[in-house]
Order: C-alpha cells, then sequence, then structure tokens
C-alpha cells in the first residue's frame, strides 16, 4: 500500500519501527502534493522547506529513542482560519493577507507537541462562511472525486487534501457542517465534537480571546481510528479553564453490533433530499440492520423539528454576527426588517438574527436548552440518530451572486443551497457530537457520507459507530486516479 494512503496511525508506526524515516515520509507525501494540487488547490500555504527540517529532528529524536507523541514524524496540514505561528491566516479575506500570527492556537500546539510535521495549511471560503470553497486570494478548490464539482466547505481544502492523500489527518472547523458536509462530498472521515471540549478561541479572527457560540474545531481524516486519535490530541480545557477543568470522555456505551438501539431520519419536510442521495443512505441502514443493529426509522427527539431549525438559524447568524462592525449590524437589521416578520427567506433569516437584542438571544437559548433536555431524553432510549449530512452529493462550482442567491438541482427541481443548513444545524444547533463516515457512492458514482449524532460527550460513540461502518463497509476509497 502507498504509505502517504495509510493512516496517520500507520504512518507514525513506520515511523517508530524505522520502516521509513520521517523525512523519506514527508518527501512522499510532498510528492503527492506536487502532484495532485495543482488540480485540486486543496493546500494554498506550503512551509515545506521548514517540515523537512522539523522531519529531520523528528528522525534524529526517534534515533537517541526519544519519542514526540503519538505523531511523531507524521505530515499534515491544518485549515487556514488556525493560528500558525509565522503563517498567513487570512480566512479569505484580503485585508488580512499580511497579517502573521505571533502564537499557535492551542489546538495547534497541541498537534505539534505529539510530533506532527505540519507542512501547510487548507483552502476555505471566505469568512468560511459557505459550502464550497473559493476566495479572491487562494482562488478555487475541488474535488479530487470530480475537478468539475465543490468539495465542499468550510473545511473544504481539509476534506479534499485528506482524500488526495496530501495528508492523512487534518484539523477543520464547524458550525454549519464545515467539517461534515466536505467529508460527506468528498467520501472522508470528519467529526464535529460536543461543544466547548477542544479550544477554538482566536481562531479564524486575529487576537480574538472569545470561543464562538455553536462553532468547534475537529479533525478530518481517512480512517475512524485517526478521527479519534485527533480528538485525543486536541481536545481538552485550554485558555483560563485549563487550571481546573479535565475531560474525561465515556467509552462507548455497546460492544456488539446487536446492541445498538438507532433512530433513523432520512428525510425531513424541512429540506428537500435527492432521491439518489436518500437511496444510498437506505440501503447503508438496511445494511447495518442485518448486522444486527436495532433500526427505528419513526424514532424522533420530542421537540418541533421546524422551529429548531428556526432557533438554530437565528443563534447561528447571531454568532457568525458577532464580527460585524456596528454599522454592518444596523445595515443588516434594517434589511430583515423590509421582510414580513416570519418570513423564512436567508437573507429574512441573516439580518433578524445578526441584530438580535440581548433579550431576544436569550430568548432563543433558553428553548435550545429545553431542546437539548428533550434529545438527552431521547438519548436515554436510543444511543444514536442517523441522517443526511446535506441535501444531495457534490455538485457543481458556482460563484456567481451571492450565496442567498445560489441554487442546486435536487430531483430536477432548484433549491436554495442554504436549506441545507437543516442538517447542519440537527446536532451543531444543540452543541451535540456528530460523525459523518463514508456510505459508499451514489448511482452517479459519487460519495456520500452518514451523519452519526450522538448524546453529549459522548463523542466516541459516534466515532466508534463510524468504525463498525469502515470494518464492514470498507470506509474510504480513493478517488479514481488517486490510489
Amino acid at each position: 500500500m502507498d504509505i502517504t494512503l495509510a493512516s496517520a496511525q500507520d504512518q507514525a508506526e513506520a515511523v517508530r519501527t524505522g520502516a521509513i524515516s520521517a523525512v523519506e515520509l514527508l518527501d512522499a507525501t510532498v510528492d503527492r502534493y506536487e502532484r495532485f494540487n495543482p488540480v485540486i488547490n486543496a493546500i494554498v500555504v506550503e512551509r515545506i522547506d521548514d517540515a523537512r527540517l522539523r522531519a529531520a529532528d523528528a528522525d534524529a529524536a526517534m534515533a537517541a529513542g526519544e519519542s514526540w507523541g503519538r505523531l511523531h514524524g507524521v505530515p499534515m496540514t491544518i485549515k487556514e482560519a488556525w493560528a500558525w505561528m509565522g503563517t498567513p491566516s487570512t480566512s479569505g479575506h484580503r485585508h488580512l493577507v499580511e497579517w502573521r500570527p505571533e502564537r499557535n492556537d492551542v489546538a495547534v500546539q497541541r498537534l505539534l507537541d505529539a510530533g506532527a510535521v505540519i507542512y501547510g495549511k487548507t483552502n476555505l471560503p471566505v469568512s468560511m462562511a459557505d459550502w464550497q470553497t473559493f476566495n479572491s486570494i487562494y482562488g478555487t478548490t475541488s474535488n479530487p472525486w470530480n475537478p468539475e464539482l465543490i468539495p465542499g466547505g468550510s473545511s473544504g481544502g481539509a476534506a479534499a487534501a485528506v482524500a488526495g492523500g496530501m495528508t492523512a489527518l487534518e484539523l477543520g472547523s464547524d458550525i454549519g457542517a464545515s467539517i461534515r458536509n466536505p467529508a460527506h462530498y468528498c467520501g472522508v472521515f470528519g467529526h464535529k465534537p460536543t461543544y466547548g471540549i477542544v479550544p477554538i478561541a482566536g481562531h479564524g479572527a486575529p487576537g480574538d480571546p472569545t470561543t464562538l457560540d455553536i462553532g468547534v474545531g475537529g479533525p478530518l481524516a481517512r480512517t475512524a481510528s485517526d478521527l479519534r486519535m485527533g480528538l485525543d490530541i486536541v481536545a481538552g480545557a485550554g485558555g483560563l479553564d485549563a487550571a481546573g477543568w479535565r475531560l474525561d470522555l465515556p467509552e462507548p456505551r455497546w460492544e456488539r453490533p446487536e446492541q445498538i438501539r438507532v433512530a433513523v431520519m432520512l428525510e425531513s419536510p424541512c429540506v428537500a433530499q435527492d432521491d439518489e442521495l436518500t437511496e444510498q443512505l437506505a440501503a447503508t441502514v438496511e445494511s447495518l440492520a442485518a448486522l444486527g443493529v436495532q433500526i427505528d426509522d419513526s424514532a424522533r427527539p420530542d421537540i418541533d423539528i421546524e422551529r429548531s431549525h428556526d432557533v438554530y438559524m437565528a443563534l447561528l447568524r447571531a454568532a457568525t454576527g458577532t464580527g460585524y462592525s456596528k454599522e454592518a449590524m444596523v445595515d443588516q437589521k434594517v434589511h430583515g426588517e423590509r421582510y414580513a416578520a416570519g418570513d423564512r427567506d436567508y437573507r429574512a433569516v441573516a439580518g433578524r438574527g445578526i441584530s438580535l437584542s440581548h433579550w431576544e438571544w436569550a430568548a432563543l437559548h433558553r428553548e435550545r436548552e429545553q431542546e437539548r433536555l428533550a434529545w438527552a431524553a431521547f438519548f436515554e432510549d436510543y444511543d444514536l440518530l442517523l441522517c443526511p449530512t446535506a441535501a444531495s452529493a457534490a455538485y457543481a462550482h458556482d460563484h456567481s451572486g451571492e450565496r442567498a442567491d445560489r441554487t442546486i438541482t435536487i430531483n430536477g427541481t432548484q433549491q436554495p443551497t442554504t436549506d441545507q443548513l437543516f442538517w447542519a444545524g440537527w446536532s451543531c444547533g444543540v452543541y451535540l457530537p456528530g460523525t459523518v463516515a463514508p456510505a459508499g457512492l451514489t448511482r452517479s458514482g459519487l460519495p456520500c457520507g452518514l451523519q452519526i449524532v450522538a448524546p453529549h460527550l459522548q463523542d466516541y460513540d459516534s466515532i466508534a459507530f463510524a468504525g463498525l461502518m469502515e470494518r464492514e463497509f470498507g470506509g474510504y476509497q480513493a478517488p479514481p486516479g488517486y490510489d
């Protein structure tokens, strides 16, 4: 097997045993980068010379009997928005092109402390606010399965790099499926952790010490076990919390497939769903049932699904709007007021959410807390909920107009791309962990992923279930021409 397509753990083991040196592993990875990155433009910042020096130090340390950690000598990349000292961190904004972080974000430092040889950063959309990945600084990232198609976003470069074998492990972020939908579109694994367990303060905003509501950081990989390893490395209290808090995630609540109680929700009245995607996900669920997994197609948490989505959208836009100037916020408020009360057009939702008063935000937050309790009650009877990650497989690049104007074709009809945020918020809005595992190919030959939603802080449950799917159904497949 090509070592560059091996898991991060297998790569680390190869370095540890001397089967390959860290320098040789980096060189093999860079070779793939030089072959494939010009096609898909996933990695947009490279520090290969610095990485070679670090890889050489990793080899010297290993020769001296010193191990840096679980990623000793493993080359990898991270999303461009993460602060990595001395490298661009623009989030696609031209006014930040010259800015360089003077420190590493906590999660990035933890990867380095575990021995990672970071050699580049991956592309993202402007403000990390799109399910496509393009900006005027770095250009457009494409899907390794078909360069005419999107890789997803906002961790689109991350997923494309993982799928293309240019990194075995990536550090992405997610507030609206930004880890999960790229994993789905590119056929890799992705994990959105329980809110708050991975330090993310400063991510995407120079010098910002705050943690963004709903937003999380998490891993993407080609194996479920690498997801768990990546999560174990970056998770844990950071900043002021590190003085006293300790994270101790519980192990999965089951050991065998027949012990797993799963609710399945493959469609929703809140969003149109592509028939090809539903067909493939349904086939995957049937295969899970054949393994003995207990399947319930009708079980749902006791919440108003449509109202839950409205609450998520308002709180999402309130969170992402915190970086707006006062003038921009007022403009959004005026814009939102042009729509009738209750209008669910994305522009109306955005304008109202960005300009929420604190009282209005607190009222929505109270609703969210009630929803979280309903989910907790639901998970007393079910271990997991399975659902789509998006409304379709990857679709064609479309840079026309504003995001809110763009549509995708679902079963022959045009649907707003923003409608897909329903599946993003289904777990994200209530702070739950969600893992995406490859679930085969659609009839059109495109990868798709199944979203696995787990209870609060039961991140290992959804990752373990992804591992079960991987063992039984094969998991990651290299895109044509990348094997």
